[in-house]
């Protein structure tokens, strides 16, 4: 049998144990593995290679996807699923591990509605697929993000700042939520619930009032401010991707500029971006990503199309792509009020 397998969308740490999951349950079964390079874009083209025993080893630890990634869509390819199509026939793929979250498992559900084998594997640092309880990556990112805090934590009280840390997060606040919450956060902001900023200014001031000389305020990049209350503040952008996503960031320094204008306290921002998606990722990334690709094989080889494995308490199971792909998982506000027991 030969199988492909593409990782599409931003990098992420983990995806290196999927493919190496992949590809070592495969040769077991004297099975062969065509790796696309730059995801989508690689299986419309048909540039990859056959990965070997070598090719995969020694990969588990390391972050990013030896494969590549791109954010190419099909659908706004011309001919996009046609050109699939003639590659899988070439080579003879018999079956497609597609590895990615939202918009590269949106494809995948498309593409295996219009009769392609395919099976997908989730895969966002933000954690917002639906379709499972958590994905790899999300535990790298924010432990990242919470050592990052822990950090910026010391600087904050040395010099008696309002420190504004900007972590990623379209549109759920997960990364946020868990390493403000973990990293003992001030003020978290997160895109599910739209902030009034006079509300976090006065978080703030009452803090220091009662003797504290420095706060960390936690900003999701998709963070929003109550329109109802302030529109003054807007964050907005015009650059997007093909598949129609603003470019965010920036929000960070915009916060840090009028929480200092307002509160009359030195505010500085740090935006850590592509720190959070980079390097080496967590035993439990590695572990769970190890899973995902030995059951994403399991899937192809009983001819579960359409379907992705998905982790649902300790088990590993098979739900449809397309309904793991229909809404984003956003944040529980339950779980966000246990956070502002901590604020201020």
């Amino acid at each position: 049998m030969k199988i492909g397998v593409l990782t599409g969308g931003g990098d992420c740490p983990g995806l290196n144990a999927v493919i190496r999951a992949v590809a070592r349950k495969a040769f077991l079964n004297d099975d062969e593995v065509f790796g696309f390079y730059d995801g989508w874009k690689g299986a419309i083209e048909g540039k990859g290679d056959w990965l070997t025993q070598k090719q995969v080893s020694g990969i588990l630890h390391r972050g990013g996807t030896i494969l590549g990634t791109s954010r190419t869509n099909p659908y706004k390819s011309e001919d996009g699923e046609t050109k699939i199509k003639k590659t899988f026939e070439k080579l003879g793929i018999d079956a497609l591990v597609a590895i990615g979250g939202e918009d590269t498992l949106g494809v995948a559900a498309k593409l295996a509605a219009a009769g392609l084998p395919i099976v997908g594997v989730p895969k966002t640092i933000d954690n917002d697929l639906s379709g499972t309880d958590v994905t790899f990556g999300f535990d790298t990112a924010i432990n990242i993000a919470m050592e990052a805090i822990d950090r910026i934590h010391t600087t904050a009280e040395s010099h008696n700042r309002v420190m504004v840390v900007e972590v990623m997060g379209r549109h759920a606040g997960w990364i946020a939520l868990y390493s403000g919450l973990a990293g003992g956060a001030d003020v978290i902001l997160i895109p599910e619930k739209p902030f009034d900023l006079d509300e976090v200014c006065n978080l703030i001031k009452k803090r220091h009032a009662r003797g504290k000389s420095f706060s960390i305020v936690v900003a999701s990049e998709g963070a929003k401010v109550d329109a109802s209350k302030d529109d003054s503040f807007v964050v907005q952008a015009k650059e997007v991707d093909e598949f129609g996503h603003v470019r965010l960031g920036g929000i960070g320094n915009l916060l840090a500029g009028e929480i200092e204008k307002r509160t009359g306290f030195e505010t500085r921002a740090t935006i850590l971006g592509h720190i959070q998606r980079g390097g080496s990722p967590t035993a439990a990334d590695r572990v769970l990503g190890s899973r995902y690709g030995v059951f994403a094989y399991e899937l192809v080889k009983k001819g579960d199309w359409g379907k992705m494995a998905a982790l649902r308490g300790q088990d590993i199971v098979a739900v449809d792509i397309q309904e793991a792909t229909r809404e984003l998982k956003t944040v529980d506000l339950d779980l966000y009020e246990v956070a502002e027991v901590f604020f201020g």
